[in-house]
């Protein structure tokens, strides 16, 4: 599976059971780039999507179990360590802010062997540039 989470400076996805942040311009990268594919997520992601119309969301309460490999998963408020063994790739999609967090990433790429193959800044409508990372391993 290919995983797609946002992040904050110090790696912060979720702060008080909430997102720390979102963009409509990012969802539609999201949904350029899975298009073809499943892009799978849990209802509570699904709730930033309901105004898109994209015929390849799937929403499952257990989707990082059941996703397959080349599938792609949106993670809001699932720590991905449990599942690394799985993961084939890591867009992380960097906020380039600070927030509250008490949900961070729990993947210690280096350490773990993800290499970063690719680097990209874009400007979102809420946010003036937000970093998209990819790493393989």
């Amino acid at each position: 599976m290919i995983i797609m989470i946002c992040l904050d400076d110090r790696g912060g996805m979720l702060f008080n059971k909430r997102r720390q942040s979102q963009d409509v311009l990012l969802r539609q990268q999201i949904l350029t780039e899975t298009a073809g594919g499943r892009l799978w997520m849990n209802s509570y992601s699904a709730k930033q999507f309901a105004e898109e119309s994209a015929a390849n969301i799937v929403v499952d309460e257990a989707f990082m179990d059941k996703a397959r490999p080349g599938d792609f998963c949106f993670i809001e408020n699932v720590a991905p360590s449990a599942y690394e063994d799985k993961i084939e790739k890591i867009i992380l999609y960097r906020w380039n802010r600070t927030y509250p967090g008490d949900l961070y990433f729990d993947i210690p790429l280096e350490e773990h062997g993800w290499k970063l193959i690719e680097t990209d800044d874009f400007a979102g409508r809420s946010h003036e540039k937000i970093t998209k990372e990819v790493y393989e391993r």
